[in-house]
């Protein structure tokens, strides 16, 4: 289930920045859906919000290449290793991993930067600009939070 997990949401995010990379922008917008959406390429060096962009170039490569991947890799090793692990802990941490594994290839193919695509919002009130393995890592984080509750529950009422 990992494994499958991780290979579909790889596959989804690099097959949507590839068509975003042919139909759309780097200076234009195209609004969609009363302006809800928005999309125009940009290039992203940092992480989450551009969290870590102006960071020197060497920083950004240890942080955001060998870091990534350490982590993924301890994470990957703990999903498929641990016997404590329920099937909805295996499928976020797989959530996670894929979006972060997806963005790192980003960054190997495309000189150090993530390739961004996505904004939503209503009026003023938006979003960053992000894709689709942004929101696997989302995805993945808010299912462990809201299982790790349940968990937690449960544990206290028996």
């Amino acid at each position: 289930m990992i494994v499958a997990v991780m290979a579909g949401c790889v596959g989804c995010d690099q097959a949507t920045k590839s068509i975003a990379e042919v139909h759309l922008s780097y200076s234009e917008t195209l609004s969609i859906l009363g302006d809800t959406l928005r999309l125009q390429l940009t290039h992203n060096p940092g992480a989450f919000l551009s969290l870590g962009a102006t960071l020197p170039e060497a920083w950004r490569q240890a942080v955001f290449g060998s870091g990534v991947a350490l982590v993924l890799v301890a994470l990957l090793l703990y999903a498929l290793l641990s016997k404590r692990l329920s099937a909805v802990g295996a499928f976020a941490i797989a959530l996670y991993i894929a979006g972060g594994a997806s963005n790192l290839a980003d960054r190997v193919a495309r000189g150090g930067y993530v390739l961004d695509f996505i904004n939503l919002g209503l009026g003023s009130l938006r979003t960053g600009i992000f894709n689709f393995a942004d929101v696997f890592i989302l995805a993945g984080a808010i299912v462990l939070a809201v299982h790790g509750r349940r968990s937690v529950k449960l544990e206290d009422n028996p």
